[in-house]
């Protein structure tokens, strides 16, 4: 499953990575996984699903506000799937935002979580997501770990466009490091994806699903070192061209197009650096074989590390410098603030300046000249439309003709009246969520003409969706490509909201991939692109939610009116 969530959202995320321990491997290995074929499979491909015949319990029925350990107390469950859930929670007792990881103590991997999620908590690397607690209470198994508020996924970062040559080599240098030291413990990823990659503020790359994601769901390869440095060559092909190296669709990339095969960086997008593109090759299962170079491939994350150093080092860009305006030194600073300036002495000759333009004898009487033959032309121009019109209103005694404007003899540019578009359907539309859907069933609400009826998102923690994603909306099928003018949306409660546009055939998967049009606030709101825009769909995006009744943040939308 492609992962959504935001970069906070640490615990959805994790949820879908799959990593491995060498001391855990036999526990995480509980007979239902299968191999992969490190050479003809994508990384994607390298996670093993738990066999079918396994009774796998129901993931524990817990609700927002229950505490675990009278400590960790649970505020929105992010990812629930294979028989276990992801929350986002708060640890009372220190004051800060971690992630937990549920699932009953009878589950058939409950063993293998608890000693993958042990095994990583001893690594202490800080380029990896840390391990917090690992507990068996009763009937729940529960793994409590970091919260990164701070951090982006690489997800986020490639929908708005391929990383600079700099950043994609601090990507690969990183990575390939931190997973060479994790091999070296014995802990292997087994699914490194853009999801499980984060980028701090502070442009540390750090990991996430070390061990308990692989044992959460039963993960495991004959080759954990290759499949993790195949994994690592699909995130930097995917950072150079912002293309999965695979034929299918991942993760919000396009894949590459089918029967071409696996082509270098460089030959999908120009500009690509070229050492970073047979890197990338060379980490790839293509047998390290490029174009122009027969480079042996790199099989581990250290020989990969070791390739990466072996390369000149890539400069961040010269940032770009804007000159100055030039200093003005003001009447004070030139000591004449008060008193008039010093004349000169005798010792120092006064500079003689030409009069400005104009100003001679010369200048002044050719604007006399001027200004007399304006105010003659004027007068005599005055005097003819009065003749003129004196003339007809006594001449055929019908009335004078008065001058209008042209607007109306041309059709072309008269302003056409706005007409209301129909709405043929619409769909919620949370890309960056855990589960891909905001309130599906109540969609239909926001365009029945039942101001009484409504649809609303879930509920969150503040008014930024609690810091787990940039917003969620509504996507209008207009039925076909035409001209919108205005929509206006009718909302419960001040929200802040943002009007996107596309005029592709199907919309985007990702909200980086429509036009943002307009936007406003309030709880009726006309959204009105500064000019006409055609287009067949619309996207409502909700970027700031009210207060509800409940104590939660949700957005509550009423109505929704196009017009052309």
């Amino acid at each position: 499953m492609a992962e959504r969530s935001t970069a906070a959202v640490d615990v959805a995320d994790n949820s879908g990575d799959e990593p491995l321990t060498a001391k855990a491997d036999a526990a995480t290995t509980d007979g239902t996984a299968q191999t992969q074929d490190a050479e003809g499979t994508s990384p994607k491909d390298a996670e093993s699903e738990p066999d079918s015949s396994d009774a796998v319990p129901a993931s524990p029925d817990l609700h927002s506000g229950h505490k675990l350990a009278r400590r960790y107390r649970l505020e929105e469950c992010v990812t629930r799937l294979d028989g276990f859930s992801s929350w986002r929670a708060v640890d009372e007792k220190l004051r800060r935002a971690v992630g937990v990881h549920l699932l009953p103590a009878d589950h058939p991997r409950a063993r293998s979580v608890l000693a993958a999620a042990r095994s990583s908590a001893l690594l202490g690397d800080p380029r990896f997501v840390q391990v917090l607690d690992a507990v068996e209470e009763g009937d729940l198994v529960y793994v409590v770990h970091e919260w990164l508020p701070d951090a982006t996924e690489l997800t986020a970062l490639l929908a708005a466009g391929p990383l600079e040559a700099h950043d994609a080599y601090q990507l690969v240098s990183q990575i390939s490091q931190a997973m060479a030291a994790a091999h070296r413990e014995g802990l292997a990823h087994l699914r490194l994806t853009p999801g499980a990659v984060l980028r701090s503020s502070t442009g540390q790359y750090r990991i996430r699903g070390l061990a308990v994601n692989a044992a959460l769901r039963g993960i495991t390869a004959d080759q954990p070192l290759r499949t993790d440095t195949e994994a690592i060559g699909a995130l930097l092909y995917a950072a150079l061209t912002r293309r999965w190296p695979y034929e299918s669709d991942a993760y919000g990339l396009s894949g590459l197009p089918k029967d071409l095969g696996l082509i270098p960086p460089d030959q999908v997008r120009a500009g690509v650096h070229r050492g970073l593109s047979e890197l990338a090759m060379r980490a790839l299962a293509n047998d390290g074989a490029t174009a122009s170079r027969q480079e042996q491939p790199c099989t581990t994350p250290d020989e990969l590390a070791k390739a990466v150093a072996a390369m000149p080092r890539i400069l961040p860009p010269e940032p770009a410098f804007t000159a100055p305006p030039e200093y003005q030194r003001t009447t004070y600073q030139q000591g004449t603030y008060g008193r008039p300036s010093a004349r000169p002495t005798s010792a120092t000759q006064p500079v003689i300046v030409p009069p400005p333009p104009l100003q001679s004898r010369t200048g002044k009487a050719l604007k006399w000249a001027v200004s007399a033959l304006l105010i003659a032309a004027l007068g005599l121009g005055s005097w003819q439309l009065a003749e003129t019109v004196l003339d007809r209103g006594n001449g055929s005694g019908e009335p004078a003709p008065t001058q209008t404007t042209d607007d109306g003899g041309d059709d072309n540019n008269a302003v056409e009246p706005s007409k209301p578009v129909t709405i043929t359907g619409a769909q919620d539309y949370d890309p960056l969520g855990a589960d891909g859907s905001e309130k599906p069933a109540s969609i239909k609400n926001v365009y029945d003409g039942d101001t009484n009826s409504y649809w609303n998102t879930d509920g969150y923690y503040s008014a930024d969706f609690g810091r787990l994603k940039e917003g969620v909306g509504v996507v209008l099928d207009l039925g076909k490509v035409q001209q919108v003018g205005n929509v206006e949306v009718s909302f419960l409660g001040s929200t802040s909201v943002e009007l996107r546009s596309t005029e592709d055939s199907s919309f985007p998967q990702l909200p980086g991939g429509f036009t943002k049009v307009a936007n406003g606030s309030g709880t009726k709101v006309s959204l009105k692109p500064d000019k006409p825009v055609q287009a067949r769909y619309l996207l409502v995006w909700l970027t700031k939610l009210p207060l509800s009744d409940d104590g939660n943040y949700r957005g509550k939308i009423s109505d929704i009116k196009v017009t052309s």
